[in-house]
């Protein structure tokens, strides 16, 4: 995945009403940026830290320009537009990285399904059975290559885990997919201190046949792409 417009940097001020962030450019005044990431952005979102936006040159929106790159604890790259993980799944379902979901011959998105008035991301169909697949973009770093899901609680990810299992409980294939768009996580575990209620359902989630898997990506100023399986751990903390 190319970026179409350049990036360029800058030092993030602050982030606040949720879509919004104060960034200062090398050269010129402060701005105000969109802020394209609805969660909490623990650990991305740290006053005086660099980062790269990209300028739409439309006069027409109300800030032309949007927040993209982080440099997180100043050495690792993160993607903190949420936006952009659908995209990175499909080209690399596409270009065959994800080995765990090769085989279809047609893929949609968006696709409206189950019984909470729910969208699945990632819709799969072939000769066999039909796989849908919920992406979730991963960027909270704990250190030491650990990343964790949520970086807020989330009823509406537990209702996607249930809509997940009763793919599976009607006979279709149901995949929980990490896009981890940050150099620094190597490993994917479930924030059991933030969310435990998410993590549960989690575990019940997989218990009840629902496959979850993790994809790291590489990251430069000129593009992303997801090229690695990384490590699940689904484990409570006692249990580690």
């Amino acid at each position: 995945m190319k970026f179409s417009v350049p990036l360029q940097e800058a030092l993030l001020m602050k982030r606040y009403k949720r879509f919004l962030a104060d960034l200062q450019p090398h050269q010129g005044d402060m701005f105000t940026a969109h802020c394209p990431n609805t969660g909490s952005m623990a650990a991305c979102a740290e006053p005086n830290s660099r980062v790269w936006y990209w300028d739409s040159a439309n006069t027409k929106r109300k800030y032309p320009c949007t927040w993209e790159l982080v440099e997180v604890a100043e050495q690792y790259l993160a993607c903190i537009n949420t936006q952009r993980a659908n995209g990175l799944v499909v080209e690399a379902i596409n270009n065959g990285v994800i080995t765990e979901l090769q085989g279809y011959n047609e893929l949609k998105t968006e696709v409206k399904y189950g019984d909470e008035n729910s969208r699945i991301d990632i819709f799969l169909r072939g000769d066999g059975a039909d796989c849908y697949v919920e992406v979730k973009s991963v960027t909270w770093w704990r250190g030491e290559g650990s990343g964790e899901f949520p970086d807020a609680v989330t009823e509406r990810g537990r209702k996607h885990l249930r809509e997940l299992m009763a793919m599976v409980a009607a006979g279709h294939r149901a995949v929980l997919l990490f896009c981890v768009p940050h150099m620094g996580i190597e490993r994917v575990s479930p924030a059991w201190d933030k969310d435990p209620k998410y993590a549960q359902a989690l575990l019940d989630a997989v218990a009840a046949g629902v496959e979850v898997y993790a994809y790291g990506a590489r990251i430069d100023y000129q593009g992303m792409e997801l090229n690695r399986a990384l490590p699940v751990n689904l484990a409570r903390p006692a249990e580690q």
